[in-house]
């Protein structure tokens, strides 16, 4: 975790302590303020301090509110006690994770092995937000009852420790993304141990330097073109 960072994140508006900066309630504004300009795929991983996300807002304060309690309680009901973090992406308007439901997009990018995780929402619009978690079995749009679709929407997504993340590009859901989120990449992404212990031997290493910020592969249109 995070030095010095608390278990609970005061989203009213506190600054969190050092390396967070910035409120995340006041971040959400900002990125909301300027949805119209931003792509979707630039708020995957806002939580990364390594990520393309910089450019956008104070990713700590993601990363902050991630490691929380807030959210690793609620994680530990759906997937047990070793949680791994290795995903989150803001949605300026819930709506737009809604159709993201409909289109059954929600695990098809995930490179886990064997399959398994829970995504926790949290309206980080709100003053006083409750996490919600829900199993990526149950995933679909009947998650979002109870949210305005106008409001925004914190999605973070978690595997349990006993799977393993694939960083092979050539994995089926690492080649999914490349070819319908071009400025996704997952295999580089860095991993957070929230809490418990890895049993399944990830690479905990990769990933903590600053990220291509798309698909850079040379190899893997040519082999698309032999098959």
């Amino acid at each position: 975790m995070t030095p010095g960072v608390s278990d609970h994140l005061d989203l009213a508006g506190r600054i969190s302590l050092t390396p967070a900066r910035l409120p995340v309630r006041e971040a959400v504004a900002g990125i909301v303020a300027r949805k119209a300009t931003i792509r979707q795929q630039r708020l995957s991983g806002i939580h990364n301090p390594w990520g393309h996300v910089i450019g956008l807002t104070d990713p700590w304060s993601f990363l902050d509110l991630c490691e929380s309690g807030l959210v690793t309680d609620a994680a530990r009901k759906i997937i047990g006690a070793d949680v791994i973090l290795w995903d989150s992406e803001l949605f300026a308007e819930a709506g737009r994770y809604a159709e993201f439901l409909r289109e059954g997009r929600e695990g098809r990018y995930w490179p886990v092995s064997p399959l398994a995780g829970a995504i926790v929402l949290l309206p980080v619009g709100r003053e006083n937000p409750e996490a919600k978690s829900v199993s990526l079995d149950d995933v679909g749009p009947h998650v979002l009852e109870g949210y305005d679709p106008s409001e925004p929407l914190y999605v973070i997504r978690l595997m349990p420790a006993t799977s393993r993340f694939d960083r092979d590009p050539k994995h089926p859901a690492n080649l999914a993304c490349m070819e319908e989120q071009v400025l996704v990449n997952y295999s580089n992404r860095p991993l957070w141990l929230l809490c418990g212990t890895d049993r399944a031997n990830n690479d905990l290493v990769s990933g903590f330097a600053p990220a291509v910020p798309v698909w850079a592969s040379g190899a893997l249109p040519t082999e698309r073109e032999e098959k």
